[in-house]
């Protein structure tokens, strides 16, 4: 099911990118595949809870969408997906400053990794792109972590309730701009993709990893959704890549990719090693 659920992930480039949407801003992206993935998370919830804290924690999620869609409707896809995984960068530090967690030699040096694979991304664009671009991308993975912490904050409320509440809250928080722009969709083919994109690149994956994370140790299923940000390109490519309007990833993207990714691997493998040896002690 963690595999699965990261197949489905990646295909959000092919959505993003589809030539069905072309001139659609993130945010109405964001929108419509909130809307969708809501058909399919809310029938989940069983316990529906309210608390203050959910106005943060879903206006949080509506930044995240923002920030990821818009990265990666303007920008060559695999940007945006890779610039997500520099979360743990924010996870780790925000968590040992204000949560007072404890690291490990691993931790840091996919924190070291990560920031080399994110410089080496974004310094060739110092020069072509605004200072709004960049922060954009800069907040991608910001956004992204504070998710993560957000949703450990909120542990103790159903994960179906907490996923699906704040997709309600992105269609709210986007549907006045949506209406303002007035862009909505008008072809059976774009009717049908955004279906797609918000019931199984968004809605479905998240009960499957939320489902199957009750039965496989953490540290294995970081490392299968690991899938995810190698397949994003890849459909891209075989879906858009005839077109003139594709991108291939700069060397910069591959470079610092593989950066962000051996950091990733360096601490799968840490965890795994640490798993094993407190098995075999045990």
């Amino acid at each position: 099911m963690i595999i699965l659920a990261a197949i489905l992930w990646s295909t959000n480039g092919f959505f993003a990118k589809a030539p069905w949407f072309d001139g659609w801003p993130g945010f109405v992206l964001a929108f419509w595949r909130a809307l969708f993935a809501c058909a399919i998370l809310l029938p989940m919830v069983r316990r529906p809870q309210w608390s203050l804290r959910l106005i943060p924690v879903t206006l949080i999620f509506a930044a995240m969408n923002y920030t990821y869609l818009t990265v990666m409707e303007r920008y060559e896809a695999s940007n945006a997906i890779w610039l997500q995984y520099t979360a743990p960068v924010w996870i780790i530090t925000l968590g040992v400053v204000f949560l007072k967690e404890k690291t490990t030699w691993a931790d840091w040096v996919m924190v070291f990794f990560q920031m080399i694979g994110v410089l080496i991304i974004l310094v060739p664009q110092f020069q072509d792109d605004t200072l709004w671009g960049l922060t954009l991308k800069i907040l991608v993975g910001f956004t992204y972590a504070l998710v993560v912490l957000s949703l450990r904050w909120m542990r103790d409320f159903e994960a179906a309730w907490i996923v699906g509440i704040n997709h309600v809250m992105t269609c709210l928080v986007f549907l006045p701009f949506v209406v303002h722009v007035g862009i909505y969709p008008a072809e059976v083919i774009q009717w049908l993709a955004l279906v797609a994109f918000g019931m199984l690149q968004m809605g479905l994956p998240y009960w499957l990893f939320a489902k199957s994370v009750k039965h496989v140790p953490g540290h294995e299923a970081t490392g299968i959704v690991i899938l995810e940000p190698i397949l994003v390109p890849v459909w891209v490519y075989i879906a858009w890549g005839h077109l003139a309007s594709y991108e291939s990833p700069s060397l910069s993207t591959i470079v610092g990719a593989a950066f962000i990714l051996s950091g990733l691997i360096i601490r799968f493998l840490s965890e795994r090693n640490s798993a094993r040896l407190s098995e075999s002690t045990g």
